[in-house]
């Protein structure tokens, strides 16, 4: 097998000159702190490579930086490795099945090994149609997507997912680390963004910590019935046509559909609508219930508010 470092790197002419500047400083100064440290301050000079790292940035463009940032990934994960203190990471995951959307061939033949390691299935695919034939017939249990794929943009794969009802947790994994970026990816339905370069033992962690949240509850569309409410642009709509709701109205309505079918204690609405602060009225989250629930009937919506006396409210689906 070729070492991370021989694999050919393929770019335009006029971005080798820097790109390489770039590539053998890097592996310069990786092979100095390796043997320069070593046992138990391994990760000190992990902290190192990625201070470095971050100065060569200003020597590489996005598009030059890749390759760099490609190299940094396989060497980081090496040494992470190599420590000991890892050995608790990588503990039984009850076999979860997990899809990892990744071109480059050396990052993801690491992160399916280390994946492996921890004691997930891991699949693995470079393209956006792979995965979407992949998530259509695949019961996963959480995916792994690199944003800059040879046939698109992640990010539309995402926009075609939440929308159609597939809520599968997603980890970003990409290069792409300019705030507004990483912005961009949550809010189009991403659950966690890592940044390349990346330990492989945070990438474990977050992976498992998505695999804790509960099914769908931190979707961005939520339904019940013939109602639809996006989280990112806070809308409303019965049947695809919009209904208008106040702002609390809103908020009462979001948090009974991410419960659904569950009792939600009016304590918790009034927790939820209203500051320490404010002046609360006893009969405030009761007021905005009943505007809610007549507006929801007179759009003719198949999802019902139920009161649950002496306790709270719950929302639950009608036949249509």
């Amino acid at each position: 097998m070729r070492s991370p470092c021989s694999v050919p790197i393929s770019r335009p002419a006029d971005e080798r000159d820097r790109t390489d500047a770039a590539e053998v400083a890097l592996r310069q100064v990786y092979a100095e702190l390796g043997g320069a440290i070593g046992g138990s301050h391994k990760s000190e000079s992990g902290m190192l490579f990625r201070k470095i790292l971050d100065k060569l940035r200003a020597g590489a463009g996005s598009r030059r930086l890749k390759p760099v940032l490609n190299f940094a990934c396989v060497e980081a994960a090496a040494l992470a490795r190599s420590t000991g203190s890892n050995a608790a990471i990588f503990r039984k995951s009850r076999h979860m099945r997990l899809l990892v959307v990744e071109d480059e061939p050396r990052i993801s033949e690491l992160v399916k090994a280390a994946l492996e390691r921890a004691e997930f299935v891991v699949d693995t695919v470079r393209l956006r149609a792979d995965a979407r034939e992949a998530l259509a017939n695949t019961p996963y249990d959480a995916a792994i997507l690199d944003l800059g794929l040879p046939d698109g943009d992640g990010l539309k794969l995402l926009a075609e997912l939440r929308p159609a009802g597939n809520h599968i947790p997603i980890l970003i994994l990409t290069a792409r680390d300019a705030v507004e970026q990483r912005v961009l990816g949550l809010d189009a339905g991403a659950d966690d963004y890592l940044v390349k370069p990346f330990a492989i033992s945070e990438l474990i962690a977050r992976t498992k910590a998505l695999l804790r949240r509960p099914g769908a509850a931190l979707g961005t569309t939520l339904r019940a019935g013939n109602v639809v409410f996006d989280t990112i642009g806070r809308d409303v709509n019965v049947a695809g046509v919009p209904l208008q709701l106040p702002r609390r109205e809103c908020a009462i309505l979001e948090h009974l559909l991410r419960r659904q079918g569950r009792v939600v204690p009016k304590s918790v609405l009034e927790d939820k609508l209203y500051g320490i602060d404010s002046e609360l009225e006893s009969n405030a989250v009761p007021v905005h219930v009943h505007h809610l629930r007549r507006k929801l009937h007179d759009a003719r919506a198949n999802a019902e508010i139920h009161t649950v006396r002496g306790v709270g409210y719950l929302l639950v689906e009608t036949k249509g």
